[in-house]
């Protein structure tokens, strides 16, 4: 058996990064583990990157940036694109920068092997004659990243267990994230700015203070949606800002006077469509289906609404997502909230990932 092929996986994701370890175990490579551009750069200059899987949205240095680098230094690397971000332009843009291939998020381990097979490197990847365990796993600082203690989660409460799975769950809100930003730039036709999905447990009147921190008295429009799944239940918000909604009219090639009740329709248009492929996306990675209340306008044209009037739960998990529309002055956050009484059907789903 030859030298072991030399492989970064970079993602700011735990999860991700052990999923795609696990598909290369079969073949000869020595792995290092980078969970941010910086990381995987300095791995690359140190000899240990001659194939890089590269994330792109990631904290401190994103994919993109990453590959603007590699390019301008001329560095001895590689590089697949694996990312949750499915625009049709995203991927434009990550071969224009250099990189080999893109493959979709969550990992599908055939798409893996016919991308390595058709640019030539698994004769590069000949087969182990024995097996790689997190044992042998590297990482930048010498520190293993240790798999999550199931045993000792299975006696914590629900609460402190979808703490532990924090990001586990973040890494699940990243691939829905990216596939509903793919079917609303395919509506728009324009390229969405995706950042990294905030996921925190959270009590309602915190999330209310950071949400009326945020908007301060900026007017805006929130739509809020129901959604339910064995086991579990929540509501959706999607907040657009009042400075939307001329950019939204025409983009979505609207003509003449926008009204109120105009801009109530185009933003429950693009509500439905948003909330509708979060959901699915985040129910096909958890074999879920989920189903979804008619949206209703919470206020138009005013504060963010207070989420604890109409709830009768206070402690909620959180996923936060600001979308913005690359060149223009529209943007819209998008907020899931599950109740409390779902963390144990979640957190069962989510472990076994």
């Amino acid at each position: 058996m030859g030298k072991p092929l030399s492989v970064v996986i970079c993602d700011d994701s735990r999860l991700a990064r052990k999923q795609m370890e696990r598909a290369l175990v079969q073949w000869n490579v020595d792995i290092t583990h980078a969970s941010h551009g910086l990381e995987a750069l300095e791995a690359i200059r140190a000899g240990k990157g001659e194939l890089l899987f590269l994330d792109l949205n990631m904290p401190l240095l994103d994919g993109y940036q990453v590959l603007e680098r590699i390019r301008a230094n001329d560095l001895p690397t590689l590089t697949i694109v694996v990312s949750g971000d499915v625009q049709p332009e995203a991927r434009e843009r990550v071969i224009q920068l250099g990189a080999l291939d893109f493959i979709r998020k969550p990992l599908n381990t055939d798409l893996l092997t016919q991308s390595l097979r058709s640019f030539g490197l698994l004769e590069e990847l000949s087969v182990s004659s024995t097996n790689h365990s997190d044992e042998a796993e590297t990482h930048l600082e010498g520190a293993r990243p240790q798999p999550l203690n199931r045993t000792r989660s299975l006696g914590l409460d629900p609460v402190s267990q979808a703490f532990e799975l924090t990001e586990c769950y973040q890494e699940l809100a990243n691939v829905a994230m990216g596939q509903a930003a793919d079917r609303l730039a395919r509506l728009l036709k324009v390229f969405i700015e995706l950042p990294i999905p905030r996921v925190q447990l959270v009590e309602l009147c915190e999330l209310d203070m950071a949400l009326h921190q945020a908007t301060g008295d900026n007017p805006v429009t929130t739509i809020c949606q129901g959604f339910i799944a064995p086991g579990i239940a929540g509501e959706a918000l999607l907040m657009f800002s009042d400075s939307s909604s001329q950019d939204l009219a025409h983009l979505l090639g609207h003509e003449g006077e926008i009204t109120d009740q105009i801009e109530r329709e185009l933003m429950m248009d693009i509500a439905n469509l948003l909330i509708g492929a979060f959901l699915n996306g985040l129910g096909s990675q958890l074999d879920l289906s989920f189903g979804q209340g008619s949206p209703l306008i919470l206020g138009q044209h005013c504060s963010v609404p207070n989420l604890q009037q109409n709830n009768r739960w206070t402690r909620t998990l959180s996923i936060d997502i600001c979308y913005r529309i690359e060149g223009r002055d529209l943007s819209c956050d998008l907020l899931l909230l599950f109740t409390e009484d779902s963390l144990p059907a979640m957190n069962e789903l989510v472990r076994h990932l």
